[in-house]
């Protein structure tokens, strides 16, 4: 897959071997500081590893954000049972391509990453979930795994220490729901991909029952530079309680979109201009994604802020998973929102009657408003059923549909009873929106 040349504004720390030939094999790893993390983490305690990460500031980069270092000093060490390192390698949020690059161009950052993870949970054992669709990304990740086999960095005795600790790749289906932490792991078991009711949390009870440290790709990549800078050192490139940098998804109606490593706490409008080159066709900026389809959007005068989790949960938003797609001045709201449904309704497990119902009846009643035959109460609708999703499903799924469309409703109802009031055509939906109609 291509990735965009470096921009001046990025940071590359985790995409710094990024374009250096055969950058996926140990070799070239070992010759640009590779595995020189681990054997530092090596030489400490769980308890010491564990406090480097929550000095970096790491934050999970899968969407939700919450302290990568907290996450692992739940785990349940003491436990008798097996403990387990799981990534999810899934990825599946629209706006979001940023994983599959760091495993493309840098498996064995990866596997570095899952290493010392497995240190800090004394754990012997670690999975990369993957999804399926990533056919070429699997067979690049068992290669680097058989190298790293080969070197002695993984195995019954790594690198001479005693510690044994195997890793191997288990392949998904496809499923967005997967994506969520507990789903993944019933998955991962073999089971229909549905989430668990929680607690016991996966530190407690994951994968077997057993404690478990679950993170995703970029959040296990990022530990490496962590232990090579030192946990102060790499929060310092980041912002106050959001540290290091972040692969951002730049997409949409912007001149260069790719995937851009940039400082957290990023000013928006900056990346839009500076990194992307501006609106394309010199249009004007209508409103912004800032972190995939699940997150409310932003309209074009709130796009003075910072890219972080604690700015944008400021502006009612989120960063999510770094998925920010740019919307000019011609872009159909209407349209967007159910094309977003349209997806949520498709993804939704159906195991939980808000997520199954609310979505599909999203679904409907914005694509009833697309083809010109709403009524005045079906904006009304919409929000109302949006907001009896909140917070009533056993997981995000239902809330990361209700979260866009309520911020759709609210922040540009005009272009909704403009449709209803026949003030622009009725559209003649393309194929794919169509079908949700079925």
């Amino acid at each position: 897959m291509p990735y965009n040349e470096p921009n001046p504004a990025e940071v590359r720390v985790l995409s710094k071997r990024f374009g250096i030939p055969n950058s996926q094999s140990i070799d070239v790893y070992l010759a640009n500081e590779g595995y020189q993390a681990y054997e530092r983490a090596a030489k400490m305690t769980p308890d010491e590893i564990v406090n480097v990460v929550k000095a970096s500031g790491l934050r999970g980069r899968g969407g939700a954000g919450f302290p990568t270092g907290m996450k692992w000093s739940f785990l349940a060490r003491n436990s008798p049972k097996p403990k387990y390192i799981i990534v999810n390698a899934d990825e599946s949020e629209p706006g979001t391509c940023k994983d599959r690059l760091l495993v493309e161009f840098d498996p064995h950052q990866l596997i570095e990453g899952i290493m010392i993870a497995g240190l800090a949970a004394t754990s012997n054992q670690g999975y990369i979930y993957i999804r399926g669709e990533y056919r070429y990304l699997i067979d690049i990740m068992n290669k680097a795994i058989a190298e790293a086999y080969d070197r002695g960095y993984l195995g019954d005795n790594v690198r001479g220490t005693g510690w044994k600790f195997h890793l191997a790749t288990h392949t998904g289906a496809g499923a967005y729901e997967c994506g969520e932490e507990s789903a993944l792991l019933e998955s991962f078991e073999g089971k229909r991909g549905i989430p668990r009711i929680r607690p016991p949390f996966p530190a407690v009870a994951g994968a077997y029952q057993s404690p478990t440290i679950l993170n995703n790709v970029e959040t296990y990549a990022a530990v490496p530079s962590i232990f090579r800078m030192g946990g102060e050192e790499w929060a310092k490139l980041g912002s106050p309680k959001n540290g290091g940098t972040r692969m951002f998804c730049l997409s949409g109606h912007v001149n260069r979109p790719g995937v851009y490593e940039l400082p957290m706490g990023f000013p928006l409008m900056r990346m839009i201009e500076e990194v992307g080159g501006g609106i394309r066709g010199g249009k004007k900026l209508k409103a912004v994604i800032p972190g995939g389809s699940s997150c409310p959007v932003l309209k074009a005068e709130e796009c003075n802020i910072n890219m972080d989790f604690d700015s944008l949960a400021a502006a009612k938003s989120m960063l999510g998973s770094g998925g920010v797609v740019v919307m000019d001045e011609t872009t159909d709201i209407v349209a967007v929102a159910l094309r977003i449904m349209r997806f949520y309704a498709h993804e939704s497990c159906g195991w939980c009657i808000p997520c199954r119902e609310g979505t599909t009846w999203l679904r409907k009643i914005l694509l009833r408003i697309y083809e010109g035959h709403g009524v005045a109460s079906d904006v009304d609708l919409v929000g109302e059923l949006s907001k009896n999703m909140l917070g009533r499903t056993f997981c995000p799924l239902g809330d990361a549909a209700a979260m866009p469309t309520i911020a759709f409703v609210e922040k540009f109802r005009h272009e909704f009873e403009a449709y209803i009031q026949k003030q622009v055509p009725a559209a003649q939906p393309d194929p794919l929106l169509q079908l949700a109609s079925v």
